[in-house]
């Protein structure tokens, strides 16, 4: 049973406190005095037993028992918002709180949200986008109901449950026409360390995965001339350039269809990362949350089957340099 200590307050302040690791900053953002916000949560570790906050000069931290007590926390107030919203709610229309890393944008998600809009009409998907870590926190925290993409690798993914959906490879391409993909170039590791790169940015789990490949490749490391999680600002820039991109292949599928991109030959890592959903299991879906999950499934099913050589516009089979 709840201990009749602990209010709302506490738990929005340790909340807020835990997110911003900031105890000036979090009392701002409830409209605070930072004083107050202090004795609210020392209030609360008396009460728990326990210090939830390591304290320095730079800020605080969560401590063990702060990051136990905040996996049960985060979902529980999503739960209460949801209850409030729910009884004051005018309108019929359910909202699915969405995740969405930029691997699945162009191909997985949209058709996904498509047959949604079939099958469940009616429903609304608030698409929150970003890095792995930061929707992952944003999960643990029950700010979203679920996290599709490839994340496995995150560290952030640990006390979540993670789905895989289907094995997906990141590629490399170039646009048609490119000085890389004329027949008689040999593309070697010499010629792939002169050209421009278009690369996820730093800190993101796909960017370890290039530098991964670098390192393998012999330690070097090309130009790099564009560090982006956008799809449409890399696929822009690439088919105006000479550069090279590094994209998963959901995210190029129908540029490689069609001719537009071309895959170069260039094997980035032995086996796909695993694309797939994560959930809270410490906080209950809505109809319209697992609905999703359902579409996603079917689809990713379908895009499993489809054969990746099919993808490729020239032919060419992936070999290692």
């Amino acid at each position: 049973m709840l201990n009749a200590r602990v209010k709302l307050r506490h738990l929005m302040a340790f909340q807020e406190v835990a997110r911003l690791n900031s105890m000036a900053r979090a009392a701002q953002t409830l409209s605070i005095t930072q004083p107050a916000m202090s004795k609210t949560i020392r209030e609360l570790e008396e009460i728990v037993g326990a210090a939830l906050f390591a304290r320095s000069p730079s800020g605080v931290t969560l401590t063990a028992a702060g990051s136990m007590l905040l996996r049960h926390a985060g979902p529980a107030l999503r739960s209460l918002d949801a209850g409030f919203r729910a009884v004051h709610q005018t309108s019929a229309q359910a909202v699915v709180r969405l995740g969405a890393l930029s691997s699945v944008e162009q191909g997985l998600l949209p058709q996904a949200l498509v047959r949604l809009a079939q099958t469940l009409p009616g429903v609304r998907v608030q698409v929150t986008t970003g890095s792995s870590a930061y929707l992952l926190s944003r999960l643990g925290l029950g700010e979203l109901e679920m996290v599709v993409g490839r994340m496995s690798e995150a560290r952030e993914i640990r006390g979540l449950h993670f789905e895989p959906l289907y094995h997906e490879p990141l590629v490399l391409v170039a646009r048609a026409g490119h000085a890389l993909v004329a027949a008689e170039v040999d593309i070697d590791a010499a010629a792939l360390a002169e050209a421009a790169w278009v690369i996820p940015p730093e800190a993101t789990t796909l960017r370890e995965q290039v530098e991964r490949f670098w390192v393998e490749q012999g330690g070097w490391c090309p130009p790099i001339a564009l560090e982006t999680l956008s799809l449409s600002l890399s696929r822009r820039y690439v088919l105006a350039t000479e550069a090279v991109w590094v994209a998963p292949l959901d995210a190029v599928r129908e540029d490689l269809a069609a001719g537009v991109l071309v895959r170069l030959p260039v094997a980035l890592e032995a086996h796909g990362g695993a694309l797939g959903l994560c959930t809270n299991l410490s906080l209950p879906l809505s109809a319209g949350a697992e609905q999703l999950q359902a579409c996603l499934r079917e689809i990713a099913a379908e895009v499993s089957d489809v054969d990746d050589a099919e993808v490729n516009a020239d032919g060419q089979t992936p070999f290692d340099l």
